[in-house]
């Protein structure tokens, strides 16, 4: 067995540099890598482009990385509750990609799975389809989109052993899986490292041969999004 442990953020997140490519986890506030992006902060890392559901809110998650600036571009789905991306974009500072949901997963599956590209109905006759190839399948018209091409995956697990092993909690299984493998290299962190034989195969969610790096993570807020419906007293 080939141990893809490795034993701090700073060792799993070496390699990376400017100019990159990332895939991020998460949706909402679920299931985001806290720790490996609060390490790009860190490293001060710039002109990034990021793939990812949405750009976080602000202060938390990718917000902290286009608070400094360190992201070039965004391909997302969702960007509506970040103040500071709503400025840069509207700016023009951040270069933003929004793609249908749907799209933006099996774009990332495609990449996990080795296809080049596929056909999806999704954009079709909008602007999401202008520049793109289109086709007619049995006289309905489909869009053709490119498996994305990233440098590193980063994702977040709850639990994880040595060899890579993944089990997602709850709702954190969102991105996370369809991520990992799909980059050149994939980067997942955990709640709990477990020893290896310990993961019941059955419950693993993504084995291990999709990733490449595995470490402990530490300290995750865990934030809850609420709705706010009047103003408290």
């Amino acid at each position: 067995m080939i141990s893809k442990k490795v034993d701090s953020v700073q060792e799993g997140m070496m390699g990376i540099s400017d100019g990159m490519t990332l895939m991020v986890g998460g949706f909402g506030l679920c299931g985001i890598p806290e720790n490996s992006i609060a390490e790009l902060v860190k490293m001060g890392i710039k002109n990034l482009t990021c793939i990812s559901n949405n750009a976080g809110v602000d202060n938390f998650g990718l917000g902290l990385l286009l608070q400094g600036k360190q992201i070039k571009k965004m391909i997302s789905s969702y960007v509506g509750e970040n103040d500071e991306f709503e400025r840069q974009m509207l700016s023009g500072e951040l270069e933003v990609e929004l793609i249908p949901q749907g799209t933006l997963a099996e774009r990332c599956r495609a990449a996990q799975s080795g296809f080049p590209a596929f056909y999806t109905p999704a954009g079709f006759g909008t602007e999401v389809a202008e520049g793109k190839e289109t086709r007619n399948f049995n006289g309905k018209m489909y869009v053709m989109e490119k498996a994305f091409e990233a440098d590193f995956a980063l994702v977040k697990a709850w639990k994880g052993d040595e060899a890579g092993n993944l089990i997602f909690k709850g709702t954190a299984r969102n991105f996370n899986p369809c991520m990992c493998g799909a980059a050149k290299i994939t980067i997942a962190e955990v709640e709990e490292m477990v020893p290896l034989g310990s993961l019941d195969p059955n419950f693993i969610h993504i084995p291990g041969i999709f990733v490449q790096r595995i470490f402990q993570g530490k300290k995750y807020e865990k934030r809850i999004e609420q709705r706010t419906v009047r103003q408290r007293v």
